[in-house]
């Protein structure tokens, strides 16, 4: 869940790093730390704390050399401190690597190196990684020799890049976490993310699963882990480097959530021919999805059983291996953003072993999901920096629409979006009557009930406010209870068959004090709420792009209100990459 950036060119290294870790921040940032290959040797800085503190510090890019490699960090192994943060090094200081997974065997690796003399300095699991290198090296191979012959003794999953001194090469390789490398003229770039490198360039090859790669001046070589060679094809893509910058918002989060009124116009235009024709071949389908895409993945199964009368299952992914049992007639639908979620991947193998066919929705081209995956549907949404997911739900629901119904229209969702974009002085002043509660609950029936979800979640990220969402109906079964006199109440009930279902919740609610703040194009919904907010009156279908995009700007001005940062919410990271 940690972000890599490496350099090897003519350019002063420490700068371009420095520059990829700031992009690269959204992946973590509890520590930070940067090592040069300098004129007069190995440069080490490295600290506790977000990139641009830390660096203005210690003076990051001060630092001298043209190859080097960075690191930010969440912590897994050992809290956040500056012995913990990377990059790690060896015994004598000349061979340095930064590492993003989990070395499964790191104990018993380390016990082994303790034996043979060798002293470590952190908590981290990492760590080992520079002397298995180190020792390997003692016994006569070369760097790339060490470095393979080191990685064969891994268990678990790693993209690490390593360092040596005076060598003026850089040494990656990936098993279940994600690397890219960024092919420039008389320079080499590895990042954990193409957004770190678009600045200077676009041509990229995704690393692949249990693959490494030789960066040089003169440019990249790439191995199998046995050190047979391999030939890659490079791919261009048009994302510029202002697509990964605020644009003048206060907050990635803001800007991406006015993102979507442009982006849902390239999701809706992704082709989707293929995945629609593989979906009409299987009568058993599971979704499986975490977080807001397991939101997108009962939006799924809600759409396709109420309208297109097909069963399906929606799975949360890091249960998937425990309950589900597909098999050859199965297919598999796996919903990730970012294309490199653990638990996903893990229910994909479960899925795999047992002969399903898999199709993947994900925003990142070239990322694990896809080379697993039998068909894929990308989500054409751009990179997402704020932790919080915004634009990339609203792309997958876009892509969901189009996968269940090829033959609707649906042009007017970008309207939709920007008609509720107009609401945000509205939910701004919204956010100041929430700011100080404790409590909020959500509910909602039949479509609305994903979207209560995804509001509940979105709230309680970024704002730290404990959030539940309910079908409506479920109040009466337990959580009625803990309605008390001002406890708000986030109603969905737009005007479709659920609307008086969702009139008799309502009166529920203000019976017991409940404070209603509702989302509905209903006069008798408005007049039984403490504070409406008016939907448009849309196809009852597409009520669910109407009603995202006003509970995401709430959760957005509640952590604001709070002095939150909503990009970096505590304790979680955007790509989830361990289990």
């Amino acid at each position: 869940m940690c972000g890599i950036i490496g350099y090897v060119g003519g350019k002063k290294a420490s700068e371009i790093i420095y520059r990829g870790l700031k992009t690269l921040e959204y992946r973590g940032y509890d520590s930070v730390g940067v090592v040069v290959d300098t004129p007069k040797g190995m440069e080490l800085r490295k600290g506790k704390g977000m990139v641009e503190e830390v660096s203005e510090a210690l003076q990051f890019t001060s630092m001298d050399g043209t190859t080097g490699i960075g690191h930010t960090r969440w912590a897994t192994h050992g809290v956040a401190c500056k012995e913990n943060a990377h990059p790690h090094t060896d015994c004598t200081g000349k061979i340095a690597s930064v590492h993003n997974g989990v070395i499964e065997n790191y104990q018993e690796l380390k016990e082994g190196l303790k034996k043979k003399g060798h002293k470590f300095s952190s908590e981290t699991d990492s760590e080992i990684f520079a002397h298995l290198v180190e020792d390997e090296k003692k016994a006569g191979k070369d760097t790339f020799q060490a470095f393979l012959a080191s990685l064969k003794k891994l268990k678990g999953s790693f993209a690490i890049a390593l360092l040596a001194e005076g060598e003026r090469k850089i040494y990656v390789a990936r098993k279940n976490s994600p690397l890219v490398i960024g092919l420039g003229k008389g320079e080499s770039f590895a990042a954990s993310d193409m957004t770190a490198m678009l600045e200077h360039t676009k041509d990229f090859v995704p690393l692949g699963e249990m693959e490494a790669a030789v960066l040089e001046t003169g440019g990249v070589k790439f191995y199998s882990l046995e050190g047979k060679e391999i030939q890659k094809t490079p791919m261009h893509v048009d994302w510029s480097p202002d697509m990964a910058e605020k644009g003048g918002y206060a907050h990635f989060m803001l800007k991406e959530i006015y993102d979507q009124k442009h982006f849902v116009y390239e999701s809706l235009a992704t082709d989707v021919s293929a995945a629609n024709a593989l979906i009409s071949r299987y009568k058993s389908v599971h979704i499986t999805a975490c977080g807001t895409s397991y939101h997108a993945a009962l939006m799924f199964k809600y759409l396709s059983q109420k309208y297109l009368g097909k069963a399906c299952d929606a799975i949360i992914a890091s249960e998937y291996p425990f309950i589900a049992s597909p098999d050859k007639d199965t297919l598999v639908i796996a919903i990730s953003q970012s294309g490199e979620t653990a638990d996903t991947m893990k229910a994909l193998e479960h899925a795999k072993a047992k002969g399903a066919k898999i199709l993947a929705l994900t925003n990142v081209v070239g990322s694990s999901i896809t080379r697993v995956a039998d068909e894929v549907v990308y989500l054409n949404s751009g990179p997402e920096v704020s932790v919080a997911a915004t634009k990339t739900f609203t792309s997958q629901l876009a892509v969901i629409y189009k996968l269940l119904f090829p033959d609707n229209d649906f042009s007017e969702i970008p309207k939709i979006i920007s008609d509720s974009l107009q609401k945000e002085a509205e939910i701004k002043k919204i956010a100041e009557t929430i700011k100080g509660k404790t409590d909020v609950f959500f509910i909602g029936r039949g479509l609305s009930v994903p979207i209560a979800m995804e509001g509940a979640l979105k709230l309680k990220e970024i704002s730290y406010i404990h959030a539940e969402a309910y079908p409506g109906g479920e109040l009466k079964h337990g959580p009625l209870s803990l309605i008390t006199e001002g406890v708000p109440v986030i109603a969905l009930a737009p005007s479709d068959e659920t609307v008086y279902k969702m009139l008799g919740n309502i009166k529920e609610v203000r019976a017991r004090g409940g404070f209603v703040i509702s989302l509905n194009n209903s006069q008798e919904i408005a007049k039984e709420s403490n504070i409406s907010i008016n939907l448009s009156s849309v196809d009852p279908l597409l009520h669910p792009f109407a009603m995202v995009i006003p509970l995401q700007l709430l959760a957005y001005y509640v952590s604001v209100a709070r002095g939150i940062n909503p990009d970096r919410p505590r304790n979680l990271a955007k790509s989830v990459t361990v289990e």
